[in-house]
């Protein structure tokens, strides 16, 4: 299964798909620290830190370490809890000057059919610069690999 991602607005992206586990499970891969450095970073490198202090406007932080040999990490902070359907955070990723200046707000939604998940996760920018910058990153590619590693991982809980 792959992630579809849209463009409903000028700063905005939509990822949207489906997965073969229930929420509560997809909620768990993607809240706990150890199951975090299993797939955030997809096939692109090693997560070598997730900092998780779940609570609102408690912060998280996770650093990899890439192929390449370089290090990338993003930060952000809780806004908005409801486990384990809706998660509202910021985003900072910190290799560009000002990181919380170009911050984004992530709204992670998950719902249940027939037992599947399916996670919505609009990602709204400061303006379609912003958004552009991200899309031209490689960004689809890496989340690709991030979500099929969130898979994985979702369904080895069940």
């Amino acid at each position: 299964m792959t992630s579809k991602v849209t463009l409903p607005a000028d700063n905005q992206i939509l990822i949207t798909r489906e997965f073969p586990a229930r929420p509560a499970l997809v909620w768990k891969a993607y809240t706990t620290p150890e199951l975090i450095k299993r797939w955030w970073a997809g096939k692109r490198g090693t997560v070598t830190s997730a900092e998780v202090d779940l609570r609102v406007g408690g912060a998280w932080r996770y650093v990899m370490r890439a192929n390449g040999g370089f290090e990338v990490a993003f930060h952000g902070e809780y806004r908005e809890i409801i486990e384990p359907v809706r998660l509202v955070t910021t985003e900072a990723f910190e290799g560009i000057p000002d990181p919380d200046g170009h911050a984004s707000t992530v709204t992670l939604t998950l719902s249940e059919r027939d037992g599947r998940t399916y996670l919505e996760m609009l990602c709204e920018y400061r303006d379609r610069t912003d958004r552009d910058a991200v899309l031209e990153s490689g960004m689809e590619g890496g989340m690709q690999e991030s979500m099929d590693a969130l898979e994985l991982v979702a369904t080895e809980l069940s």
